[in-house]
């Protein structure tokens, strides 16, 4: 049986009201998800049960339980409270995915400050744009890291204080602090800042797929999404070993790396440590782990690596798979079917929308390639890619629209109004992603409406031929943009990054167009492959297209601090 239950029952019957009774939140109660996360946890008696199982890079393995959480979440909002920090001000975490990470984001939200989490791989240039957008108070990182911040402080005259929680520089700076979570003085009680609804909570920046990074500001009541959409879409149960593979500098990472799980009181673990095929199958087969949330370009890079390898360790502790950051293609759903006996199930959402907007569901049947049905509560529609009114013929592509007022919809870009209201058209919140609607009512992902291709006036969606891409043997990555052409405008341009034991050759090339011209409609065909050795990515695992895009153009990159190499 599936928390969930029945989909279609709960998708008529559901309010938002619901999402607060689960919760066990009423009218007028306390409310602050730091507490809630941890304090509240042990008011149920769950002080003793095992919250987070961390591994580090050298095998090392620390477990803290709820009680453990609790109070050294208290002794961050103690320290930082000493320092000044007071309710409202933004506190920016940069650090690895270390226990700290974790705990500070409580302690910062039990202050009533606003955390700000941000990759422990953005160089000063990231850095300073975030930062300084944000005015940051405080920012807590590492020794590892501190250096960046150095190189930047005096263009931030609203940060006061830089607390290195790792490690220790052989010289401190003024505006420098050290502390150390383990030798401080523990915080056994902490009365919780007392939130509103409204009360902001994390100020997340956006990947920069689509242009500069936007801070989008969260409040306290997010929990409410949060926790229903971890307990009916991820399947979240009191006895899971639960693993978020993102790194909470995304909003994966908080939402269901933090809030989600720990709300309900589930142990989730943490692996701290660079991408191989090995040390993640040893590390759920270690820990146990029960339900898994990863990204499709780790799905991808697993397949890169075979289903042999998982015949080396024991993954029968696995019983539920979701996937979140690109949309996830047919053929990793029949892929991790071979692979693990278990089919991952897509979810779809933004940081903009804090937490799942459209899935598939446990029990429910999934339509390989298609991102599922509206989670309950959700109001979601396409609209006409002119008019913004709803399409309302099955399998017209249009702009995915959802109606606001979900708990967890962001609340304002940081100092952004104007880029703000243009997310908003007559009643609507436009995603700026295409797709379309099944006559089932399946929802089915066509590209981000900055990355359609325009060729001789006719729209062709990327999503549709990396897919057909990547069923080619030896094709374990694909990205798709439109490349400047005399006649059509636009013509399809392919990338393609190969699995091991293939090299880039003429005949590969025809082998991969003969292929495709199978699946794909002459329009969508691309007229050249380029063959690569890895695409541009972002921290969160998004294929940053447009910075293919912009090459073929010859324009500006934009922001791309957020771009990495495949770890």
């Amino acid at each position: 049986m599936t928390n969930i239950g029945n989909y279609e029952e709960k998708y008529r019957s559901f309010d938002w009201s619901q999402a607060r009774e689960i919760l066990g939140y009423k009218e007028g109660d306390f409310l602050n998800i730091g507490y809630y996360c941890s304090d509240r946890i042990c008011e149920q008696g769950k002080q003793d049960k095992l919250a987070l199982i961390w591994e580090g890079m050298d095998g090392t393995v620390k477990k803290y339980t709820f009680d453990d959480i609790r109070v050294l979440s208290n002794t961050y909002a103690d320290y930082l409270r000493s320092l000044g920090v007071r309710p409202g001000d933004r506190v920016c975490i940069f650090m690895d995915k270390i226990p700290d990470l974790y705990i500070s984001a409580l302690g910062i939200l039990k202050l009533g400050a606003i955390a700000q989490p941000l990759f422990s791989a953005f160089g000063p240039e990231s850095l300073i744009t975030r930062l300084e957008n944000a005015e940051t108070k405080v920012v807590l990182t590492t020794k590892k890291h501190a250096s960046k911040v150095r190189k930047i402080k005096a263009d931030l005259p609203a940060l006061e204080k830089v607390v290195i929680v790792e490690g220790e520089p052989k010289k401190l700076e003024d505006w420098e602090a050290l502390f150390n979570l383990e030798t401080a003085e523990k915080g056994e009680q902490f009365e919780s800042f007392a939130a509103d609804l409204e009360t902001p909570s994390l100020l997340h920046y956006t990947s920069g797929t689509t242009g500069q990074p936007k801070g989008a500001l969260h409040v306290h009541s997010s929990i409410f999404a949060q926790h229903v959409t971890a307990k009916w879409v991820l399947d979240l149960r009191d006895d899971d070993v639960y693993w978020c593979t993102a790194d909470p500098g995304w909003v994966t990472g908080t939402s269901y790396g933090i809030i989600g799980p720990w709300s309900l009181g589930v142990t989730q673990c943490v692996l701290d440590a660079g991408f191989t095929a090995e040390r993640w199958y040893k590390f759920i087969q270690d820990h146990k782990v029960t339900v898994w949330y990863s990204a499709p370009t780790a799905i991808r890079m697993l397949m890169k690596q075979g289903s042999e390898i998982v015949k080396r360790f024991d993954m029968s502790s696995l019983r539920y798979l979701t996937s979140v950051g690109e949309p996830l293609n047919a053929e990793a759903v029949h892929w991790s079917k071979e692979a693990y006996g278990l089919p991952f199930h897509d979810t779809f959402w933004q940081t903009e929308t804090g937490s799942i907007v459209i899935s598939n569901y446990p029990g429910m049947e999934i339509k390989p390639g298609s991102m599922g049905k509206p989670f309950p509560g959700i109001e979601a529609t396409v609209l006409d890619l002119k008019t913004h009114e709803p399409v309302v013929e099955s399998g017209k592509v249009g702009l995915i629209a959802l109606k606001p007022g979900w708990p967890s919809m962001f609340r304002q870009y940081w100092r952004n109004e104007e880029v703000y209201k243009s997310k908003f058209d007559k009643g609507w919140y436009i995603c700026g992603d295409r797709a379309s609607i099944d006559k089932d009512g399946y929802y089915w992902f066509v590209g981000r409406d900055d990355d359609v291709i325009n060729t001789g006036g006719h729209l062709v969606g990327p999503f549709e031929i990396e897919s057909a891409l990547l069923e080619h043997p030896a094709v374990a990555e694909s990205a798709a943009v439109g490349k400047p052409d005399e006649v059509n405008m636009e013509v399809v341009k392919a990338f393609v990054a190969l699995k091991p034991g293939f090299e880039p050759s003429d005949d590969l090339e025809l082998d991969i167009m003969n292929f495709i011209r199978k699946k794909l409609s002459p329009l969508a065909m691309p007229q050249e492959i380029e063959f690569v050795s890895s695409l541009p990515k972002t921290r969160s695992g998004k294929i940053m297209r447009r910075v293919l895009r912009a090459k073929e153009w010859g324009e500006d990159l934009g922001d791309i601090s957020t771009l990495v190499e495949d770890e």
